[in-house]
């Protein structure tokens, strides 16, 4: 059985963790907030663009245009996303474990990876895998210009015929406890989403609805890169804030049951002391 010293040193090393966990939760919880309006900021321009982009597209015969080209899946580009830093639960983990599936299940013929994320750049530094391109501090401080200029990185990879498709694996955040793994193809951009708009209509357009349509094509692309970074931020503070709860709850339940142990083992001293007390006593009146 550990001495009282031991035990008092665990308990003061456990309630400074518990200390650590708790702030650690705060913070997270107030940068899930500003993702969170980021996000909730975002979407009405998310409906706009799209409204847009359908109308444009209703109203040319043809969308030919280099990020609709489609092509055999033959060399494949993905986009792992991940966190700058871990204590978030499975989030980090979770991602590389299906990139990891992805790349070993035969699917594509030839893939190269884009790393978002000090924790993907470490975990395929180890490994074979070719890569493109890393960030390593894209996610720690995510702004939109930063996100615009890896939309374009990649779409000029694309329109270079130097890829025949672009993925993005991230987490995307339902709520607090749920975060769901997705798997979106970011490149060519698919014909459904711009299909359905309305029938063309009296409009006059200045330039031609082709090149406002080659201008807006690159914007989506931007911004879909954007919303999935954002999504991949306010899914990775939620995961740490759930984390830390939980820790901090394990250290309150291991402070509890160190307590106790440390006031048995501190009853048990007493005892054995009043015991070789009265055992004297009665050890010198018998003389």
């Amino acid at each position: 059985m550990p001495s009282k010293q031991d035990l008092r040193r665990r308990i003061r090393s456990v309630r400074s963790t518990e200390q650590i966990t708790k702030a650690m939760k705060m913070v997270a919880a107030a940068k899930l907030r500003r993702a969170q309006t980021r996000i909730m900021e975002a979407r009405p321009y998310a409906a706009a663009l799209e409204a847009v982009l359908r109308s444009l597209a209703s109203r040319v015969a043809s969308h030919h245009h280099e990020l609709l080209v489609e092509r055999p899946e033959h060399a494949v580009t993905l986009v792992v996303v991940t966190a700058d830093k871990g204590l978030c639960g499975a989030f980090n983990a979770n991602v590389l474990r299906e990139a990891t599936a992805l790349l070993e299940g035969g699917r594509w013929e030839k893939v190269e990876l884009v790393l978002v994320g000090r924790r993907a750049i470490e975990f395929f530094r180890r490994r074979t895998y070719a890569t493109h391109a890393t960030y390593p501090e894209l996610m720690n401080a995510l702004t939109p210009d930063a996100a615009f200029a890896l939309a374009r990185s990649l779409a000029a990879r694309f329109a270079a015929g130097e890829t025949d498709a672009i993925y993005i694996l991230y987490n995307h955040f339902r709520s607090i406890m749920r975060q769901e793994m997705t798997l979106e193809r970011l490149l060519p951009i698919e014909r459904a989403k711009i299909a359905g708009g309305e029938r063309p209509g009296a409009y006059i357009f200045e330039p031609s609805p082709q090149a406002l349509l080659g201008h807006i094509l690159p914007r989506h692309v931007q911004f879909q890169v954007l919303r999935t970074l954002l999504d991949s931020q306010a899914a990775e503070q939620a995961s740490r804030m759930t984390a830390m709860d939980a820790a901090s709850k394990n250290a309150a339940d291991m402070i509890d049951q160190l307590t106790l142990t440390y006031n048995r083992t501190r009853q048990a001293g007493i005892t054995r002391e009043l015991i070789e007390i009265v055992s004297g006593a009665q050890a010198l009146a018998e003389r």
